[in-house]
């Protein structure tokens, strides 16, 4: 599958990732789609086949400039940690903007209700992976991390964090008088992000 879309795909990717998110993938038809869009139904299905497809399509479109985030990243100026720190930034701050989405990847992946090609989508989270192993060699080779660290589960322990939190969102809104959609996400980008990245540094450094 490509990861190269022209402008009329990302229109309908737009459109489609709003009515996902609005409507879940399976109240949004590729009727609603087409309407949306303003395009016939005969467009969709000559650019993505079906709408299956068309999920897998805005998958890679929202994943795959990730990798060139992460390669840009590993050649910055900076040290192991703020590149971890930086990592973290993205990683969250990605998963919070599009959320809903994730929100149906996972349902997506946990029921596995139909078959679904997440051979492409699998591609790029090894391709991702390979990034954060470079910053880790980086660090480890500088004496910054500990040697023995699987770099495999970091993603999930970054991650895992900000879904569990946001699975939970009525329970820490009361908890942190969060009040407004606004008060909510400030406080993913500051407090969150800030726990995270304590979380991981204190794992990958060396204990004084």
């Amino acid at each position: 599958m490509t990861t190269e879309f022209n402008e009329k795909q990302l229109e309908i990717l737009q459109v489609a990732e709003e009515l996902f998110a609005e409507k879940g993938f399976d109240g949004t038809s590729i009727r609603d789609i087409a309407k949306k869009a303003n395009i016939n139904i005969a467009m969709i299905s000559y650019y993505f086949g079906s709408k299956e497809k068309l999920l897998e399509s805005l998958i890679i479109f929202r994943t795959s400039d990730l990798r060139l985030q992460l390669e840009n990243l590993f050649s910055e100026d900076l040290s192991p940690i703020q590149k971890i720190e930086k990592l973290i930034e993205l990683y969250i701050n990605r998963l919070n903007k599009n959320r809903c989405l994730y929100q149906i990847l996972h349902f997506e992946f946990s029921s596995k209700k139909r078959i679904m090609d997440f051979k492409v989508f699998t591609d790029v989270k090894k391709q991702n992976l390979l990034s954060l192993q470079k910053i880790i060699a980086e660090g480890q080779e500088k004496g910054v991390f500990r040697k023995n660290i699987n770099t495999a589960l970091l993603p999930p322990t970054i991650m895992g964090t900000f879904f569990h939190f946001h699975t939970n969102r009525p329970f820490y809104e009361e908890l942190f008088n969060l009040k407004t959609e606004e008060a909510y996400d400030h406080f993913i980008k500051t407090e969150v992000i800030s726990h995270i990245k304590q979380t991981i540094k204190a794992f990958l450094v060396y204990e004084n």
